[in-house]
């Protein structure tokens, strides 16, 4: 992936209220906040169209960006995007600072692999996801662009739970430092519902 997608220049913006980002929306600019850190929150343009590709790339919402401030570099996590109800526009984006040297909180999503491959599908198993995201707190360096869950690993009836899942190294579950009882399910690969059918009846007997 291009790195490009995670550097976005932007500017502050002096003018506030509804009817300057009314107007900075009809100049194709989108009206962001930058805050967190020591600092005082800032108000920032950024350019519409360059957004909007950088949007389209799942890391664009959990990668560290790079915004380059009127000359100045700062690291910052996406933490809200607003977009129009029905046209395809970003409305206003949330940024929060990020400090090399302090943890963040974030939710990184989950990517499943070797699904279609799994003896446990293949032998008819249906699978459920029950997460598409872990939310995680790590040093900025440490902070994955994606978490992979391997399916082929898990048997027919089996759930895999949040503590069965291998984080990368510095990597922290929020919910399961919460204790045991916040283990959630991440993915089940269920019986096929005749089999479980007949498998009750057989008990029965």
């Amino acid at each position: 992936m291009q790195m490009a997608i995670y550097e976005l220049n932007a500017a502050v913006r002096t003018e506030l209220g509804k009817g300057a980002s009314r107007r900075l929306r009809h100049a194709d600019k989108v009206p962001a906040v930058l805050y967190g850190g020591e600092k005082d929150a800032v108000s920032l343009t950024l350019e519409h169209n360059k957004v909007a590709q950088a949007a389209e790339f799942e890391g664009f919402y959990s990668h560290i960006l790079t915004l380059n401030v009127d000359g100045e570099k700062v690291e910052a996590l996406l933490k809200d995007i607003q977009r129009h109800p029905f046209k395809p526009k970003i409305m206003h984006l949330d940024f929060q600072r990020v400090d090399a040297n302090h943890k963040v909180h974030t939710s990184v999503p989950i990517h499943f692999i070797n699904e279609e491959g799994a003896p446990a599908v293949k032998a008819g198993g249906v699978i459920a996801h029950h997460a598409n995201e872990i939310e995680v707190t790590c040093l900025p360096k440490d902070l994955p662009e994606f978490i992979e869950v391997d399916v082929a690993k898990v048997e027919l009836g089996q759930t895999l739970h949040l503590s069965d899942v291998v984080l990368p190294g510095g990597v922290s579950s929020v919910e399961l430092a919460k204790g045991e009882s916040h283990d959630v399910a991440v993915v089940t690969i269920d019986k096929p519902k005749g089999a479980a059918e007949e498998s009750d009846e057989d008990a029965a007997e």
